[in-house]
């Protein structure tokens, strides 16, 4: 399947490496463009993909037409390419905060193919957490192409639109949560005398084996909890006070605020 994709920034440079590295497409499957001709070449460059002078151009040479455009772009773009994206319906994959697959096809005007797709900002690393929703018009084989496009930079679930607001916090917003965390702990760790570079390995390196014994064992985190608190020992006194000082209580607030001025910012 041919690829486009209207928009050269961060996000769609993660997704073309991804794909291209995981041999979900190659080279001269994928065109790019945006209305900044540097970003159009310097990904074009940077990736080995193909460089279209013009969006019409794009949508030409395209079987899919990935969205990778501020949400504000949107309705300007689509009302200046939507005869072409009729005459061609290639299949439409979004990636747009907030923008519902409705919302696109009211813009385009006609009933097209559209999967919505919500990547977060580990996509840069591969490692993304994803979900998608195909409308009503896709069918089981381009929808098994935007499973494994998001496959690609890393890992992807289907995924009610419903769900989306939802999803778009505890996958969206918890990198910067987590984040936090582990700045917060590397912190710690100079105080009592690590030096912050130490620390921060240390810390790194003890997430990304915790986020995975929890992945690989299959037990609950709060089983693996009292595994490591033996009785009287260092890490139940650092529990008892992660609890005693508000730590599951500011995790719960922040995923409610979170969730709630998703709300706020679409009405």
């Amino acid at each position: 399947m041919k690829l486009g994709f209207i928009g050269a920034g961060n996000m769609a440079n993660a997704i073309i490496k991804g794909a291209l590295s995981s041999g979900t497409a190659a080279p001269e499957d994928i065109s790019v463009y945006d209305i900044d001709s540097a970003k159009t070449e310097a990904c074009a460059r940077s990736c080995g993909v193909g460089a279209c002078a013009s969006v019409q151009e794009l949508i030409a040479c395209s079987d899919a037409v990935l969205l990778a455009v501020k949400p504000f772009n949107l309705k300007p773009l689509l009302a200046g390419i939507g005869s072409e994206l009729k005459q061609k319906d290639p299949l439409i994959i979004s990636i747009l905060a907030g923008t519902d697959i409705n919302y696109i096809r009211s813009l385009l005007g006609f009933d097209a193919a559209i999967v919505r797709v919500m990547p977060n900002i580990n996509a840069t690393v591969g490692e993304a957490m994803s979900a998608y929703c195909p409308g009503e018009r896709v069918t089981e084989a381009q929808e098994a192409y935007v499973q494994a496009l998001c496959s690609s930079f890393g890992r992807a679930i289907k995924l009610s639109e419903n769900y989306f607001p939802a999803f778009g916090v505890i996958s969206g917003c918890s990198p910067a949560f987590v984040y936090m965390f582990i700045d917060e702990l590397a912190r710690s760790g100079v105080k009592i005398g690590l030096n912050k570079k130490q620390a921060l390995e240390i810390v790194i390196q003890s997430v990304i084996g915790s986020a995975r014994m929890i992945e690989e064992s299959g037990e609950h985190p709060y089983e693996l909890v009292d595994r490591v608190c033996s009785p009287g020992g260092t890490t139940i006194e650092g529990v008892t006070a992660l609890r005693e000082y508000g730590f599951d209580t500011a995790i719960d607030k922040a995923v409610s605020s979170a969730y709630e001025k998703d709300f706020k910012l679409k009405k």
